[in-house]
């Protein structure tokens, strides 16, 4: 938020939109360099019969996604103009390319931590080191080089987190002995994540076609309003993610025993417990719309409506996400085929959406927020359908949803509404009392109605839960 705060205040839209369409280049490239690797990883890993293969597979992961990122960065250095469309500058543009080789080792060495069920170099990297260094440097940066402020931020954020992921990997992993480079063994690596590596490039299609879209029908301004809200939305999907390296292991493991029933149970809890925790988000981010993108700067308003849609659309994706946790396993294939079908629709109803917004007179800023309701709707169907074939495969349910969590939104609604009437003069009221005020009401009404005994054992941390719920 202080990085948004700060891009928003003083580059303005326009600089935020080409900054927004050459990250969402960096960042396929740097996902498709991970090659499935970080759900893949565990997998690999579970299959090591000791610590040491453990540590060479690892220093595979590692080398896999550095020659991946090199040929993919290259590419990208040799022809600058597919991050920055609209014309490359004589300062670091081409150099912004190489920012996919950080990012990719950092995901591998994570991935292979949280198979050690380290969650707090994760949390360390993601959650502390890159979002502030990158809040400080793109301030540092205004004053320093002004026109590549933005780019040279990211570059420098992405590249602390690498290193605050590397060190505790080689502090858990250590370096190998007798590890030699084999190439071939990489490449069967490759080819076995292949799946993955497609289910994971088309849940990021999902999340960013909506920039690639924008960026062929409007200027940069509206690119960049959009993108603003999008980073807001991304913290449901950042809330979601952040399970992902106990979640993926803890289903590897239950499928080694065929326990089906204890991932259907999984499945069913952790989706709830996400879906609680982004549903306080997205009411908090859509319920005072207009002061939230307020913050960022007046001309980003436009994008409210972007913003509740998207916000919206991560919540209503969490079934889908964490069903995709277990079908990347066991129906990788057919996963794949559902997400590049779902992602096909969503691109053709984003299109369709804008052309008819803007025939019925609306103006710009509701013409773009047609990719933002195109992606709820797709997430949702997408969701629904993950969750059928789960449910069928398993023979168990598997929805996280619970009807008491439709009276928790209810009164977070109310509260919420009620502090939107105060007077323009007030709108500081409405973020500083009435944010805690709806949050408030959600969190009574869910851990007094929603919530299981086995949910309250885990918070309470108390013993003799029914059902054993995930632990890190």
């Amino acid at each position: 938020m202080p990085f948004l705060f700060v891009a928003g205040r003083l580059y303005g839209p326009d600089a935020v939109g080409r900054y927004a369409l050459a990250v969402v280049v960096i960042e396929l490239g740097a996902l498709i360099a991970t090659l499935g690797l970080k759900r893949g990883l565990a997998l690999a890993l579970a299959k090591a019969e000791d610590a040491q293969q453990e540590i060479r597979t690892v220093w595979d992961a590692l080398l896999l996604a550095l020659i991946a990122g090199l040929i993919i960065g290259g590419f990208l250095f040799a022809i600058p103009q597919v991050m920055f469309p609209d014309g490359v500058t004589d300062g670091f543009d081409r150099w912004f390319a190489l920012t996919i080789i950080p990012i990719s080792l950092s995901d591998v060495a994570l991935a292979a931590l949280a198979y050690r069920r380290n969650i707090k170099a994760s949390v360390t990297a993601r959650a502390i080191i890159e979002p502030w260094t990158i809040s400080v440097a793109v301030l540092v940066y205004y004053y320093v080089a002004r026109d590549d402020g933005l780019t040279l931020a990211y570059m420098t954020a992405l590249t602390a987190a690498m290193i605050a992921s590397l060190v505790p990997m080689l502090r858990s992993y250590g370096l190998p002995r007798g590890w030699r480079p084999h190439l071939g063994r990489v490449a069967v690596m490759a080819r076995r994540n292949a799946p993955l590596a497609g289910a994971e490039t088309i849940e990021w299609g999902t999340r960013n076609v909506d920039r690639f879209i924008l960026g062929m029908v409007f200027e940069p301004r509206i690119v960049g309003i959009y993108y603003m809200a999008q980073q807001i939305s991304s913290i449901p999907q950042k809330l979601k993610s952040s399970f992902d390296p106990i979640l993926g292991p803890v289903i590897t493991q239950s499928l080694a025993k065929n326990d089906r029933a204890a991932i259907a149970q999984q499945v069913r809890q952790v989706g709830f417990w996400i879906m609680s925790a982004q549903a306080i988000v997205a009411l908090m981010g859509s319920i005072p719309g207009e002061a939230v993108m307020g913050l960022i700067g007046p001309q980003f308003v436009a994008g409210t409506a972007a913003l509740a849609f998207l916000l919206w659309g991560e919540v209503l994706a969490t079934q889908g996400a964490v069903s995709e946790a277990a079908l990347v396993y066991m129906a990788r294939h057919f996963n794949l085929a559902i997400s590049i079908f779902m992602l096909g629709f969503q691109i053709a109803l984003s299109f369709a959406l804008i052309h008819a917004i803007r025939a019925l007179g609306y103006p710009v800023n509701y013409q773009a927020a047609g990719p933002a309701i195109a992606l709820l709707l797709s997430l949702t169907m997408t969701s629904l359908i993950k969750a059928g074939v789960l449910r069928r495969m398993l023979g168990a349910r598997v929805l996280a949803w619970r009807w008491s969590f439709l009276a928790a939104i209810a009164a977070s609604v109310l509260v919420g509404t009620f502090f939107t009437w105060l007077p323009k003069r007030l709108e500081w009221a409405e973020l500083l009392f009435g944010e805690p005020a709806l949050v408030g009401a959600f969190l009574f009404v869910v851990w007094r109605y929603a919530f299981k005994p086995e949910d309250r054992t885990l918070f309470k941390k108390l013993p003799g839960a029914g059902t054993e719920p995930i632990t890190a």
